[in-house]
């Protein structure tokens, strides 16, 4: 067989960087000494690596696959005569010993190290983004307001998953808005109209990359809204440093991220550098000063307006019919009515209020970090550079055509993200590094 796979062909590439020696004792506690042996655990990893890497979806077609290629069968360790399992051992062996042992983590992991290893793996510069993919639920099974809508007689996996991550703030924990509809197939994907085409039910991939040769460093799933991908995010920085020892020194993002809270977390928790553009809405539109024109005293606690006059901190905290009661974290700056008054600016600082009144965020010393950087060249440099997980999210559903998913459940989602971004790495490696020359015969 060795002679009938082509030396150009992508498996001989990749099969020099899956090492699953590891497989079978990270696996022994869930295998019986006694009865019928079972299915090899590395043959089944193998053919799940070909189907995520040349795009297979059906995991019914990728055994017939298999049985008939013999790049495949080689790559499996199969020879001509090897037994390939039937489709539903994947099924049993994925809601079982896969994610009991967390292995698809361990396998995605070590190929991030093999990364590391090779030197693809800068760690100085990071990116992070989110890709929205359609879950496998259709739009015309729903309950209508939430979790109410469930019937009772609803007990299926995805939804006991989707009960089990209610607390969690990567999902049910996310935002307190309740969805429009709730799926009966999959409750845990959000209903969203965020792409292209009409509105369906859908979960978020989150890639952390490092941006020297945008090898993906972790991978996360979270329900489709932002809150959910700026949890995911933490999640994937804190467990990259502890799983992997990679703490970038800048982080790249757009404007998704640029929230008060993110970059507060970002610059004073974990000292890193926001590359991101600042999530502001104070820019006025009606010709009037916007909150930029007026000079922030951090030792007197002030503004001062470009009249010269200040604005200082108002304590008292007074509910208001349109906006609500004031927010815990921002901060009110009111200038003296005597002032604005006698002011020659006050037509374009506030024609229609007696005093002109600013707001200033507790996170607004590091939304100024943010603001300074992206002043400068390395900023727009890391703009451009942040293209490439752009990339990445047209490879994973063009050429690994993974544009729906078909698991169901956050535990499906993850199982997906975490093969799909395995398969990306490796045909990372098998592109940027060269292999030994292999004799004319093979």
């Amino acid at each position: 067989m060795e002679r009938h796979v082509p030396s150009e062909h992508l498996l001989r590439a990749v099969d020099r960087f899956v090492d699953l020696e590891g497989v079978r004792a990270h696996l022994a506690s869930f295998y019986s000494p006694i009865g019928r042996p079972s299915t090899d655990p590395e043959l089944m990893i193998r053919m799940l690596l070909v189907g995520y890497c040349l795009g297979i979806r059906s995991e019914r077609r990728l055994c017939e696959e298999v049985h008939l290629n013999l790049a495949y069968r080689w790559f499996c360790r199969l020879g001509l005569d090897g037994d390939v399992p039937d489709h539903s051992t994947f099924s049993k062996n994925r809601h079982g010993r896969f994610r009991d042992s967390d292995l698809l983590r361990e396998l995605f992991e070590s190929v991030v190290r093999r990364c590391m290893a090779e030197g693809l793996v800068g760690g100085e510069g990071f990116a992070v983004d989110a890709s929205i993919i359609r879950a496998d639920a259709s739009r015309h099974r729903t309950a209508v307001e939430g979790a109410a809508g469930l019937p009772p007689e609803a007990a299926s996996r995805a939804v006991q998953e989707y009960l089990a991550v209610l607390d969690e703030e990567a999902f049910g924990a996310a935002t307190p808005v309740t969805p429009k509809y709730l799926s009966l197939s999959d409750p845990a994907s959000r209903w969203t109209a965020a792409q292209a085409g009409p509105a369906s039910f859908a979960y978020c991939t989150n890639y952390l990359i490092d941006l020297e040769h945008a090898v993906i460093v972790d991978v996360e799933p979270s329900t489709a809204v932002r809150q959910g991908e700026l949890a995911a995010c933490r999640t994937m920085i804190e467990r990259t440093e502890e799983r992997l020892g990679l703490h970038p020194e800048r982080l790249t993002a757009d404007t998704a991220y640029g929230s008060a809270e993110i970059l507060e977390w970002l610059v004073h928790d974990q000292e890193i550098a926001p590359h991101i553009r600042v999530f502001d809405r104070s820019k006025r539109e009606d010709g009037t000063f916007s909150r930029e024109d007026f000079a922030y005293d951090p030792a007197a606690d002030l503004y001062r307006c470009p009249g010269g006059h200040e604005l200082k901190r108002y304590r008292r905290a007074f509910s208001s019919p349109r906006t609500g009661p004031p927010a815990d974290d921002t901060h009110r700056y009111r200038a003296s009515k005597t002032d604005c008054d006698a002011c020659p600016l006050k037509s374009q600082c506030c024609p229609k209020a007696p005093a002109r009144k600013v707001t200033r965020s507790i996170h607004e010393a590091a939304r100024d970090v943010a603001r300074e950087i992206a002043k400068t060249d390395a900023y727009w440099t890391s703009m451009r550079q942040r293209k490439k997980v752009e990339m990445l999210f047209a490879h994973l559903k063009r050429i690994l055509k993974l544009d729906r998913l078909r698991l169901r459940g956050p535990c499906g989602a993850r199982d997906e993200f975490l093969l799909a971004a395995t398969a990306q790495n490796l045909r990372k490696l098998a592109k940027l590094i060269p292999g030994p020359a292999l004799p004319a015969s093979a």
